[in-house]
């Protein structure tokens, strides 16, 4: 392999080890100021856009042992890559591409599993990560909760009763 293109592997071998996905979208469409703000949104998320060869994006992908990709691997490419939240990313990348009519993904891979555009819609309604942290902490915390309540019960019910007998002795005694 020539000097240039074990350059070009290497350097996308290292956007690939940025996270645990990566998607892949035809940007043929955009223009270089909407690249900009589209890098822009990305990086308020720890995520970067660059713009591949398929070839050297192909190898890199096989020495990574990606799946398969090669289907989505013509006409111009560009990878998203960083950060840890795929479902934010991908939301970011669904609304510019709503919003320009310019971008359109073609596939992406989370966790060695193959997404296709549907899947990448699907990612992007997930709640984000501090929704999904709040949901799992409310699940954690319930039965607790729960058990309180029904521990508490029993010595409310007493004072209750207690209560009630010193009423009705106060009324008997009247």
């Amino acid at each position: 392999m020539r000097a240039e293109k074990q350059f070009l592997v290497e350097e996308i071998e290292d956007y690939l080890n940025q996270s645990n996905y990566v998607f892949l979208a035809d940007y043929s469409r955009v223009t270089v100021q909407e690249a900009e703000e589209l890098r822009g949104n990305l990086a308020e998320l720890d995520a970067e856009f660059h713009v591949v060869k398929n070839s050297a994006f192909r190898v890199a992908a096989d020495n990574r042992e990606f799946p398969d990709l090669a289907e989505f691997l013509s006409g111009p490419t560009a990878i998203v890559v960083g950060g840890d939240d795929a479902p934010g990313v991908a939301k970011t990348l669904g609304r510019f591409s709503r919003e320009k009519q310019k971008i359109e993904l073609k596939a992406g891979v989370l966790d060695r599993s193959v997404l296709r555009p549907d899947d990448i819609d699907v990612l992007a309604k997930l709640p984000s990560q501090d929704v999904l942290r709040a949901q799992f902490l409310g699940l954690l915390t319930t039965p607790a909760q729960q058990l309180v309540s029904v521990v508490a019960a029993v010595p409310r019910s007493l004072v209750m009763v207690l209560q009630a007998k010193c009423d009705a002795e106060e009324a008997g005694a009247s």
